[in-house]
């Protein structure tokens, strides 16, 4: 006689009480789907859950509209007016663009703009880098100085102007006096044509190398330094592993700060505005000085309005190569 085992007699006869002779056990549930919620509901929740989130992306795209995107429109539009708020405005269109050309001043302010940026590269560009690395070198008081750099970046951009005017003046200015102890000649900083551009750069310099020497602070923070170890091992020397290392391992962040600082250059008023007015012999006029001069000397915002759409187009030449390259590197 074969004795079955427990668990299968009592499975057997469970199966056989419910009605199963198979004793397979109860016949699972059949599954039941729920019906979709409309699509007018979801949408109700969704901005029922984030209605405080909405409510602050509104206030920002509304203030967006209001001081950025509405003036831009709206200076655009006055490019093809004749505007004197005096009168009503009349469409004129494109004879504003066409006074631009023919009037002498234009080119010549954005020759001095060029030959200001251009100047502007060879030292502001140079200067924040250099002093990037020689402050990433040091052992000891390095917070101090770069507290130091910063600080003119923290002074009101009239002070500077004043501060810097000071230095520059011909009688007891502080660089005359720095050349007159050397026996130099003093020299008219300002008011001389082939000094003039080159006074204007410095200050703007001094005033703006702070930012762009903190952002290369922080890009030499992020090198390994086992690529400087190695090339120590390898016998480079400090020359060759600045243009080895350093260089092409911040050679996107010098592209991008390039870009950027040629597009800052490009808007410089407030120098040529306080310590030269666009003197001597017009050897400092910029594009901002000149469309100053259109809306609030000359009091033709439509001209103005249309060289700031000329230099609105340049600078968004610039900042479509910007963008291009930050999407590249993403």
């Amino acid at each position: 006689m074969t004795v079955q085992p427990l668990s299968s007699a009592v499975a057997k006869s469970t199966g056989q009480e419910q009605g199963d002779p198979a004793g397979a056990g109860p016949p699972a549930p059949a599954r039941t789907t729920a019906a979709p919620r409309p699509a007018g509901s979801r949408l109700r929740r969704t901005v029922r859950e984030n209605l405080v989130a909405y409510l602050f992306l509104a206030a920002g795209v509304l203030c967006f509209a209001l001081f950025s995107w509405y003036p831009i429109v709206r200076g655009a539009l006055l490019g093809f007016q004749q505007v004197t708020f005096a009168q009503p405005a009349q469409w004129v269109g494109l004879d504003n663009f066409q006074r631009l050309i023919d009037d002498p001043l234009f080119l010549t302010a954005w020759k001095n703009t060029g030959y200001f940026t251009l100047l502007a590269l060879v030292f502001g560009f140079a200067a924040p880098f250099v002093t990037a690395v020689v402050l990433n070198e040091l052992r000891h008081g390095r917070s101090y100085l770069r507290m130091t750099v910063y600080l003119p970046v923290m002074l009101p951009p009239i002070v500077t102007m004043l501060l810097w005017r000071w230095f520059y003046d011909p009688g007891p200015g502080l660089f005359n006096n720095v050349l007159e102890v050397f026996h130099l000649p003093a020299q008219q900083w300002l008011e001389s044509e082939n000094l003039a551009m080159v006074s204007l750069v410095l200050v703007s310099t001094w005033a703006n190398m702070g930012t762009t020497t903190l952002i290369y602070l922080a890009a030499l923070g992020g090198i390994p330094g086992e690529l400087y170890e190695a090339a120590e091992i390898d016998g480079a020397s400090i020359r060759q592993r600045l243009w080895h290392v350093t260089i092409p391992q911040m050679r996107f962040i010098l592209m991008i700060t390039l870009l950027l600082q040629v597009i800052g250059t490009m808007q410089v008023f407030v120098e040529p505005f306080v310590l030269t007015g666009g003197g001597p012999d017009d050897a400092t006029v910029t594009v901002l000085l000149l469309l100053y001069r259109y809306a609030f000397v000359y009091n033709d915002f439509g001209l103005a309005s249309a060289m700031s759409t000329l230099l609105f187009v340049v600078l968004g030449l610039f900042a479509g190569v910007y963008l291009r390259l930050t999407r590249t590197k993403g």
